[in-house]
Formats: C-alpha cells, structure tokens, sequence
C-alpha cells in the first residue's frame, strides 16, 4: 500500500522545488525527507525526482505521476472525513464563489433542492469571472473551469467542460457552413477576449488557427447570444449553450474536427487534513447533480445519434 505520508511529501517538493521546504512544512528534516523520497520512488520503481546540489525538479515520470497523487491525497481526505464526520452536522455558512454565467444556468437552479436537503446550512454565493483569493476572501469553495496553479488548494472534478464550434441557422444559411479549420479564416468568429486561438485535432495532427472577427467579448453569455443573433462563427461550452442547441438556435459545426480542449469544472477549497462537512456535502451533491457525462452534454449525444 502506498504511504500517504510520502505522496504527500511528494506533491509539496513538486509545489516548492525545495525538498528541505518541503519537509519543514511537514514536520520533517531534510535528510528524513530526502530518505522519504527515496523510498516513494523504490516503492513504485521509478525515479520522480531529479535531484542536484542547486535544484530541484521533476523527471518526466515524476510530472506524469503528479495528479494521480494529488488524486489519491483528494481521495483518502474525502474518505476519511466521511468516516470521522458522519455524524457531523451540516451547518452555518457555506462561502461560494462561482464564474458568472456558470453560477446562473448551472448552480442557483440547484441551490433550492441542495438548501433543503440542509436545513441549517446557509449559503453565500458570489459571482464573478475573476479568480479571487479564497482564504484571503474567506471562502469555502470556489468553482472553476481553469487550471489550478495555487499549490496550497485542493480540486475535485464536478464535470467535463467539453467545448465545440457553432453559429446560428441563420448565419449559417448566408454564409456557408466551414468544412475545416481553414475555413474559418473566410468568417466572422466571435472571440470571447483572449481566446482568438483555436486549436483543432485533425487526421494530420494539431492545427491552431487565429480566428478574427467584428465582436468580441469578456463573457461567455454575451458571446453566445451573439452567436445565436446571426453575428458569426463562436467557441462555447456545451454547458453555457446546451438548451439554444436543443433548441436549435444554434448548430454545431465542424464535428470530424474537435477542439484540443481537456477542460472541466472544478470545486476548489483550502487544503487541509479534514474537508468540511459542509465542503463535502457540496461537491457530492452537485457532482451527483451533474451526472457523468454531465446533462448539459446529452443534448450532443442525442444529435449526433441522429
């Protein structure tokens, strides 16, 4: 059985590059975490770490093995706070903060049935596209759809976030449906600012094409509706466009070329040893509410089934 100790040991030298930092942190003097190491790597056969008198780093196999022990550390937290907090009661405030259009389509038609399965629990919600501070802003949880850089927190995975190209029927009818990713440099894309770069999977590999457009946007609602209104090409969620797509306000194009895009929903929250039951409550129910794939998706299964 691997020893958690060490996997954690692990993740916070990935996080400092400083194996003496990272044993000070836990506890541990630097030759105790250096003999820690070396234990982790024979236990699992490779070497994770490469290790010189002036740095320190990951070897390939160390950064391929990385998630999967930050996944096991989320794991056996989990596990062992639904064992110690069983009977914990769920209560007081529970602090979320949440992108926008995320926070409207998805968490708040939820909120009601969550809310009443916990009495006693009260929430506060706040919503911006900002990534904010959570232990300076004091929050519990924070939903995300980007990478988690800050070491000191823990993510758990709601939901997929899978990405696709679309317009409108109308647009569509007047300007030709684009056969490739080249072709979209004859239409006019809608961006959601920062994102003008458009990465596709092709039969002969990788093609990124800087899309170009008369609109942009910082929010993914307003580029939607652009998209619907006829205005031109868009990027999306399949989360943000689902129902306009069951509604056929919008159709998806250029399916035999999918978008390198490994994004997905997080629930983010301080590390620590023991999550909250409040914590935990949260991210059982919204990711069971979500489902695998998430509902928002289906609407896709079901066309591309047609």
């Amino acid at each position: 059985m691997m020893n958690l100790d060490y996997l954690n040991l692990f993740v916070r030298v990935a996080a400092t590059n400083n194996i003496s930092k990272a044993g000070a942190e836990l506890g541990l003097s630097s030759a105790v975490a250096s003999a820690h190491l070396n234990k982790l790597e024979e236990s699992i056969g490779v070497r994770l770490i490469h290790r010189t008198t002036r740095k320190v780093s990951l070897t390939d196999e160390g950064k391929e093995f990385l998630p999967h022990a930050k996944d096991v550390l989320v794991t056996a937290d989990i596990a062992l706070t639904s064992v110690k907090s069983e009977r914990a009661k769920i209560a007081g405030k529970l602090r979320i903060t949440a992108p926008v259009s995320f926070g409207h389509i998805h968490l708040i038609p939820a909120l009601n049935k969550f809310m009443d399965l916990y009495p006693d629990l009260t929430v506060e919600l706040r919503l911006s596209d900002t990534i904010v501070d959570m232990v300076e802003g004091g929050f519990d949880i924070a939903i995300r759809n980007a990478e988690l850089k800050d070491s000191t927190l823990v993510a758990r995975k709601l939901a997929t976030d899978n990405r696709i190209i679309c317009a409108s029927p109308d647009y569509l009818n007047k300007h030709g449906i684009p056969t490739n990713p080249e072709a979209l440099l004859q239409h006019n894309c809608i961006n959601l600012i920062g994102n003008e770069h458009w990465h596709f999977k092709t039969p002969s590999g990788s093609k990124t094409v800087k899309t170009k457009g008369s609109f942009a946007s910082d929010n993914g609602e307003a580029v939607r509706n652009a998209g619907i209104n006829g205005m031109g090409v868009i990027m999306c969620s399949t989360w943000i466009a689902y129902e306009q797509l069951k509604a056929g306000q919008l159709v998806q194009i250029l399916r035999d070329y999918p978008l390198e895009s490994h994004a997905s929903i997080w629930a983010v929250y301080p590390s620590s040893k023991l999550v909250a039951p409040k914590v935990r409550a949260f991210i059982d129910f919204f990711s069971a509410s979500y489902g695998s794939p998430p509902y928002w998706d289906k609407v896709l299964e079901s066309q591309n089934g047609q």
